[in-house]
């Protein structure tokens, strides 16, 4: 698949060219009837609970139905499918997110191109991801595991949500940085993978925070770092990754586009009841209480995201060669 950048963002960037009109009349005008947003993956999980505090801020504050309607399947490409072939009306949107922007290069045979079909509306979440172990491993740093994988090369599996997943792109290029070689063993979601983190079958994950938060303060799992730039609220004293891999970073992330064309009136509409929401502190203690942060900006800053994040998996993808299931 052919990914511009400059495509990309000239979408958003040629639609200020409106006349100022028009852009205020659509604003003020949407919605007169539901809107519908299309999640990738099943109810419960952070793209799920991302849309459905959005949906509900913007249900109250816009006074029309934000409805949130699950469509997993295919790693989210259903889903993204979905949304590119809706009407550009501002009446369907898409919770995107990580695997989004991995799947533009691990998939070739999609029927779009995340980049040109569907238009950045503003950012919900960033949730960091935590390398934890079972308590069998003999490490309590980020060294001494580094040096134990070194010395035990594919003695150590590698658990993840699947191929592609956030956890799964994670720990590849850990492995790549930090010059280590484990098993991936892919589970068809988070919590199965956890599970087996526990029972030992798998030995360390770069796992969702909210996802092992429990399990690490009960001291049944052993975090070693998390993988954000900056430490995480929810695990203050446990350090980044990037203080001994230096330039390592991942995070999972959510936001929302819409189909190309959508109008721009309604794009920054939406952008700016999302901002708020994201501002509001009752919000940010939600979001904060799953253990991720709130990721507000403008819909040239999500774009920027997505095509910075597709550029980076990209890279990751290829050098470990990574294939669909």
């Amino acid at each position: 698949m052919t990914l511009s950048r400059r495509t990309f963002m000239g979408l958003t960037a040629g639609a200020a060219a409106l006349p100022t009109t028009s852009r205020i009349a659509s604003a003020q005008a949407y919605p007169t009837r539901p809107v519908r947003i299309i999640v990738g993956f099943a109810a419960g999980g952070m793209t799920d609970v991302s849309a459905r505090l959005i949906g509900q801020w913007l249900s109250e504050r816009l006074k029309q139905p934000f409805i949130i309607e699950n469509r997993p399947g295919a790693a989210s490409n259903v889903a993204a499918e979905a949304a590119v072939r809706a009407s550009a009306d501002g009446y369907t949107l898409l919770m995107a997110g990580t695997t989004n922007t991995v799947n533009a290069t691990l998939y070739d045979n999609l029927n779009f191109n995340f980049i040109r079909d569907l238009a950045p509306v503003a950012g919900a979440m960033r949730a960091p991801q935590v390398l934890d172990v079972n308590p069998s491993v003999p490490a309590k740093t980020v060294p001494e595991f580094i040096a134990y994988a070194k010395s035990n090369p594919r003695k150590l599996n590698m658990g993840s949500g699947g191929v592609g997943t956030p956890q799964h792109v994670a720990g590849e290029l850990f492995k790549i940085m930090a010059g280590v070689d484990m098993v991936h063993v892919p589970y068809r979601g988070g919590a199965p993978a956890v599970a087996d983190l526990l029972g030992g079958q798998v030995q360390v994950m770069f796992d969702i925070v909210a996802e092992s938060i429990e399990h690490v303060r009960a001291g049944k799992l052993r975090p070693l770092a998390v993988t954000t730039a900056a430490r995480a609220p929810a695990l203050p004293d446990l350090p980044t990754l990037g203080e001994f891999v230096p330039g390592f970073e991942a995070s999972a992330w959510t936001g929302l586009c819409a189909p190309r064309n959508t109008p721009v009136g309604v794009i920054e509409r939406l952008n700016k009841e999302i901002n708020a929401a994201l501002a509001d502190p009752t919000v940010r203690a939600r979001f904060a209480d799953l253990g991720v942060a709130v990721l507000p900006g403008s819909p040239t800053d999500l774009g920027n995201l997505i095509a910075n994040e597709i550029a980076k998996w990209a890279k990751v993808i290829r050098a470990a060669n990574i294939k669909p299931e």
